[in-house]
Parts: C-alpha cells; structure tokens; sequence
C-alpha cells in the first residue's frame, strides 16, 4: 500500500462517509435546476449535481435524484417524472446560485419552490414544465427513461432526458456561435458547502492536439525531458504537436536578438534563461513560442 494515500474500500463506509469522499473528490460538478410536474400538476423546482451531457446526437442530458441517505426515500421530481415524463433543465449562473440553493431546501410535497425561491418562471414551448426566466440557458426535455440503480439510501436514478427545445440567451453567444464562458458565469458543486464560479482565473484555454496525432511525451528531445525545468502538464502541451519543430520551422531568427543579451552567460546559464522564457509560454498556452526558446537553448 501507498502510504501517501488513505486506502478504502467502499463497502467498509456508512453512506454520509463514503458520500462525502465521492462527491468531495467528483468536482466540480454541473447544476441541473430541475422544474416537474406533479400529479395534480403542481410545480416542483429542485436542484442536482448528478448531472452531465451524455450524447450530442441524439442529445441527451441525465440527472439523478438520488433517494434520501437517512431513509432510502425517494424525491418529488424522481415520482413527478415518472407521471409527467417531461422536465425543463435550467442551468445554473452565479447571479441566482443563492435562489437555487433556497430552491434545494425539502418542503412538503405540493409546496411551489419557484415561489419559495423567488424565481420568475416562462412558459416552455413544447413541454408542459414551466422554466426559470433568469436562468441563461433552459432545455427543454422529455423523459425516456428512467433507471433505478438500487433502493437503499444514496441510490442514484438515472433520469435520461431528451433535449427537444432549447432556449439559449443571445447574450453569451460570441460572433463564432460558441457561448462565451465569461458571459455564462456558470457555477459547480463540490463536497459540503464549496461551489466554484466559472470566472475569472477560473477560466483557461488548453490548446487541442492538433487534427493529427500528437508526438507524445516518449518523443521529446532528452534536453527538454531530462532537464528536469518541466512539469508533466508541460511536457504534455510541448508534446502536443504533430511534429517536432525544426529551425527553419519557428521564427527563430526573429528572437536571435535574444542571446545577445545573453553573450555574457555560459551555455548552462543561458539555457536556463531560455527554459524559463518557454515555461512562461507555456503558462500562457503558447506553445509555439515555447518551442522557439527550446530550439534556441540549441543554438
């Protein structure tokens, strides 16, 4: 055993136990702010972070209200969609993270949670589940399954819901067509009480390999592996390339005017400048450029 990892095995837990490690290491998770009917056709608002995109085509979207830990009981919108096999998935902005956690809260069955939480609702277009108005991108589902995955407290319920209508707010969409992430402002569920919003320093870009295969860690030049200056995640944006670069490939010339300020310094100094220049590269996704300062630590 690794002494370095405290070593488990699910079936020795209790269920808040192994609840709290599950969902404290599953995170972030996506918010589906659920909105059902009930069987006299009262609103029922609920949210969940069991919940992902799991097909684009067709598109399908699954959530999981799980039955209660304490008493393995199950909850309204699990019994609402097996009557109104329809639901609207609104997801979740930071603007009404505080609305949606109120909307969490297990009132009686009957109890409207839009008027609890103070959110305005619209009415859908092809479903009968009223949406959130203030949530940035509602979807609107039917049902086409739901699955049981056991009976006891903590067991999941798969709801697979089919995206039939989609209402997406013009604000986030950027001139490409892609929803800008900025705009959207999403926020995730960890363990206890952390959340995390989509924001600010919260938000990078990791370059895609190109449409051809990357070359791979194995592939890069000794000087760069061994060198010891690179992390792992570094190593594998370098790696990420179809091909290793040569000079005639990078502007290399354009950043000559480098090493004379660098005439002073012996070749192990000086490739450490440049090693430095390309992990501040890196940190900024620039991979090309960090490539530039490695093949100039060849010069």
């Amino acid at each position: 055993m690794d002494k370095a990892f405290l070593e488990i095995d699910p079936q020795e837990l209790d269920n808040t136990a192994l609840y709290t490690y599950l969902t404290g290491a599953v995170a972030p998770r996506p918010i589906a702010l659920a909105s059902t009917l009930d069987a006299d056709g009262n609103a029922n608002l609920s949210p969940f972070s069991y919940f992902n995109l799991f097909s684009a085509n067709p598109p399908i979207l699954v959530f999981s209200p799980a039955r209660r830990g304490r008493d393995g009981s199950s909850k309204d919108t699990y019994n609402n969609v097996l009557t109104h096999p329809e639901v609207v998935i609104n997801i979740v902005s930071h603007e009404m993270v505080q609305q949606m956690s109120l909307s969490s809260n297990e009132y009686p069955s009957g109890v409207d949670e839009f008027k609890k939480a103070g959110f305005e609702r619209v009415e859908s277009t092809k479903v009968r589940p009223a949406g959130v108005k203030v949530a940035p991108i509602r979807f609107e589902c039917k049902v086409n399954e739901v699955k049981p995955l056991g009976e006891n407290g903590g067991a999941g319920n798969l709801v697979i819901c089919e995206v039939i209508y989609m209402h997406i707010r013009n604000s986030l969409l950027q001139e490409n067509g892609q929803i800008d992430p900025h705009q959207l402002d999403a926020v995730g569920r960890l363990g206890g009480n952390w959340y995390v919003r989509a924001q600010a320093e919260a938000l990078f870009e990791v370059p895609r390999p190109s449409r051809n295969l990357g070359i791979g860690v194995d592939q890069l030049p000794d000087f760069v592996v061994k060198s010891g200056h690179f992390s792992g995640n570094e190593l594998g944006l370098l790696a990420s390339v179809h091909q290793l670069p040569s000079k005639e490939m990078l502007q290399v010339r354009a950043k000559e005017d480098i090493l004379v300020g660098m005439s002073t310094l012996d070749s192990r100094e000086r490739m450490h400048r440049l090693f430095e220049l390309a992990k501040k590269c890196l940190a900024r996704s620039e991979r090309e450029a960090a490539w530039e300062y490695l093949m100039l630590s060849q010069s």
